[in-house]
């Protein structure tokens, strides 16, 4: 795939995991939500590898502000660690199995680790509390992000 047609890719993961996070959800419990976003990032992940860790940090970041949030610091952190991690791995096994287990392992160091630690340092929020909201986020999060990584084997991308 030349460059400008990888460019042209990226940013339309990046649109399409920004208006589905901020517009297209399934409300859990508070502020938490199903994030249908994962779907595009997993798929994007599994797809093009470690440079799609920019669709899951800039829609992070721009999802979020087009609710009329804040720049989330915590999440596009964890989406980082996800993207790499996970755009390393996926495009080097063809064991589904084995794909959804790093999905499981590296959104969860993503969420409940690294965004529970950040969010601690910068907001002093109590640890138990942070940590039982973001497990809920992780199972609403990690969902749609094997959802997405079963997708991409079934979606056929012309290189």
């Amino acid at each position: 795939m030349n460059r400008n047609r990888k460019i042209a890719f990226i940013g339309l993961g990046i649109a399409l995991y920004a208006v589905l996070s901020a517009f297209v959800y399934i409300p859990i419990i508070n502020r938490i939500k199903l994030d249908l976003g994962y779907i595009v990032f997993g798929l994007y992940l599994n797809t093009f590898g470690m440079i799609s860790t920019l669709v899951g940090v800039f829609g992070c970041i721009i999802g979020n502000l087009l609710k009329g949030g804040s720049l989330p610091i915590a999440w596009a952190t964890g989406q980082a660690f996800i993207g790499l991690s996970l755009g390393y791995l996926l495009p080097k096994t063809d064991k589904m199995w084995l794909k959804i287990i790093y999905c499981i392992i590296s959104t969860f160091i993503g969420i409940v680790v690294i965004k529970t630690a950040i969010e601690i340092a910068m907001y002093h929020y109590p640890f138990w509390a942070k940590t039982l909201s973001n497990c809920v986020a992780y199972i609403a999060d990690v969902i749609p992000m094997i959802i997405g990584v079963i997708l991409s084997k079934k979606i056929r991308i012309i290189k």
